[in-house]
């Protein structure tokens, strides 16, 4: 494989100018106004016997602009511009490419390469719209630094508001991203961006791929988006969807030339069942060209500073993950060529060493393979020339609801909350997280609804007394999210709304559903109620990173953990030099329970899940100074004693040592 990549390398150092000007081909691919305002048209249609651009400039004539045919299966054509020197296209008027195929067909198409796509209010068709605004936005505010920890707020811009309706990218610049600096995220993963036009497939039936969704707004809107989360510090990473396509015609990639294997492999490879959409053909030249320039394309115009790759297990193995289990066996995932799909990997591999003028995505996508998660999904950010390459680690949320629906809270297992939350290679960096919008999902619960289900419709008033299921679900709420950020790896996910316990599933407008916009919105609003509980889960997810972010333990070596005790129900670990301690208990708290650290010297608590503030007890004393002892405990050379209520989790750090 290194030595075919290598070979690539020189084929498109001769045929392309280089490995730079091949992944930049969105400069020359669609449309490109010139110097002298005349317009350039270039498509790759191998399949059609000719191409016309029609729209609104020439009155939808559909002969009178041919493209001309040029060798591999491109068409181009030239636009002079107007009499008075204007581009002979309008900004923000409507254009088709016009297939004429072998079979005699006439396709009305858009532009793999379109850069604004939109539809009329009544139709369900989107249109090709040609985006080259008079003063478009400029962003002036340069990248954030690389940060040492990764804590990251996953976010649908469209969702993005109490509202009962589309959100845009305006009220996420300006009510949204506020809240996230906030809570002391210092990356946002964004969701659904790339154009798709069935709003309920999440985003993940992409249309159009070098286009950002119209329903939020204009690009000018998310480049500002952008540009005031590097004000505030914050990186921006996009879902890509590479794995596959929408099967949309019209408005979509199939069929753009006629044939079922223009941009991917004919059936029956080509076509996903569970999905019901289009596979790539990564083996082909021109669609490593369209996927390639298409993460520049993210980086470069829109200054996104990385990528989350979704369904890297569908594009890595011809199985695409369908029916399949993995057990851990190496060669279940490295298995060559029966069940591996070496052309992904040569595409990933190029992907990954996409090069470009402030950023450098990552290295290899084999190395990230899980042992024991059988999905993968990538995410990568960089800054000058510095990268961070992350395994999502599904196995987190899916023990911990499997664990909430099996086992009474006196039956939990802490030894294996341990070894699931750690069960990770050496070196290999992974993002913990409790939950994800794939549990917000309607047909799921989120970890709050779990917890507390139909109460939090009547009972989470702090006027109040909690009942004993409230009382529950604060305060696990709580502590698995802080074991998940402490234990579970080196960077954090949180999907917006679960850090203060949403109360809802999510469901987008559909058939089933009535087209209702009412499940497809957070209620941010909560949070800003005085009287409700949401507010304290919100303010300890926001102490929870803030901690972190003084502390550093995302970014530190791995955790040594000193206790797992399965009767006591309590597990003690220590990372950064900072002391973890966890009662899972229901009824039992312990006083004077000796716990072990490495670091002798005056500990404090820098984080109480039972403080008031947070929905909790109060039963701690903030001021109380621990003081560890020279006596050997658990594999450490020192211990102390703490008094741990029932079902809290307290951090405790170092007063002696300069973090």
């Amino acid at each position: 494989r290194y030595d075919l990549l290598q070979k690539v390398l020189f084929q498109l150092e001769e045929a392309e100018g280089g490995f730079d000007q091949f992944t930049r081909s969105y400069w020359s691919f669609g449309v490109q106004r010139l110097p002298d305002n005349s317009l350039f048209f270039k498509e790759w249609a191998p399949a059609a016997e000719a191409l016309f651009l029609t729209g609104d400039f020439n009155g939808w004539d559909k002969f009178s602009h041919p493209y001309s045919k040029r060798d591999f299966g491109k068409w181009e054509l030239t636009l002079p511009p107007k009499h008075d020197m204007s581009p002979a296209v309008d900004h923000n008027s409507k254009l088709k490419v016009v297939v004429h195929t072998k079979q005699g067909e006439r396709l009305y198409r858009i532009s793999p390469w379109a850069k604004y796509v939109n539809r009329e209010e009544k139709s369900i068709i989107y249109d090709w719209v040609h985006w080259d605004p008079p003063h478009p936005y400029v962003q002036i505010h340069p990248r954030p630094q690389k940060p040492s920890s990764l804590r990251i707020y996953e976010a649908h811009v469209g969702i993005a508001s109490p509202e009962g309706k589309i959100a845009s990218y305006t009220n996420f610049t300006t009510n949204v991203l506020p809240r996230i600096k906030d809570l002391g995220y210092n990356c946002i993963q964004l969701m659904a961006i790339m154009e798709h036009a069935y709003y309920a497939s999440f985003g993940y039936q992409v249309t159009s791929f070098f286009a950002a969704s119209s329903r939020y707004g204009t690009p000018d809107e998310l480049k500002q988006l952008i540009d005031v989360a590097h004000s505030m510090g914050i990186i921006v990473l996009l879902d890509v969807v590479h794995s596959h396509a929408s099967k949309n015609t019209e408005d979509g990639l199939n069929f753009f030339d006629g044939s079922d294997s223009c941009f991917f492999h004919s059936p029956p490879r080509g076509e996903h069942t569970l999905w019901d959409s289009r596979l790539f053909n990564y083996s082909s030249w021109e669609v490593l060209r369209f996927l390639l320039s298409n993460l520049r394309w993210w980086m470069e115009e829109y200054r996104f500073d990385g990528f989350r790759f979704d369904g890297v297990t569908s594009m890595l193995y011809h199985h695409h993950g369908i029916g399949v289990g993995f057990s851990g066996d190496y060669s279940e995932y490295f298995g060559l060529p029966r069940q591996v799909d070496s052309d992904l990997l040569f595409y990933s591999t190029l992907a990954q060493n996409c090069h470009c003028e402030s950023t450098l995505l990552p290295t290899t996508v084999a190395r990230l393979l899980p042992l024991k998660q059988s999905p993968l999904r990538v995410s990568a950010t960089n800054n000058t020339q510095t990268v961070l390459i992350f395994r999502v680690a599904f196995a987190s949320e899916r023990f911990w609801l499997w664990i909430l629906k099996e086992f009474k809270d006196e039956d939990w297992d802490m030894g294996n909350i341990v070894y699931t939350l750690t069960n990770r290679r050496y070196g290999e960096k992974c993002i913990a997280y409790a939950e994800s919008h794939d549990q917000a999902l309607v047909g799921d619960k989120s970890l709050a609804f779990w917890l507390m289900d139909k109460e939090m419709y009547t009972n989470m008033s702090s006027l109040i007394p909690m009942t004993p299921i409230i009382d529950r679900g604060m305060q696990l709420h709580k502590m698995i999210r802080l074991l998940t950020h402490g234990l579970g790896g080196e960077g954090y996910l949180n999907f917006m709304g679960n850090e203060f316990g949403h109360p809802e599933w999510l469901d987008f407008p559909r058939k089933g559903n009535d087209q209702s916009y009412h499940y497809a919105r957070r209620q941010f609003n909560l949070v800003d109620e005085d009287h409700l509980r949401y507010r304290q889960l919100y303010f300890f997810d926001r102490d929870m990173n803030r901690t972190e972010d003084k502390y550093g333990w995302l970014a530190a070596p791995a955790a040594f953990v000193s206790a797992k005790h399965e009767e006591d129900k309590v597990i003690v670990f220590d990372r950064a030099d900072v002391l973890f301690v966890f009662n899972f208990h229901p009824t039992k708290s312990f006083q004077d329970y000796r716990v072990a650290v490495e670091a002798p010297g005056k500990y404090r608590i820098k984080l109480d899940s039972d403080d008031v503030q947070y929905g909790g007890h109060g039963r701690l004393d903030h001021h109380t100074d621990f003081f560890t002892e020279p006596k050997p405990f658990n594999g450490r050379a020192n211990s102390m004693q703490v008094y741990i209520p029932c079902r809290t989790a307290i951090v405790l750090a170092n007063e002696e040592i300069d973090y």
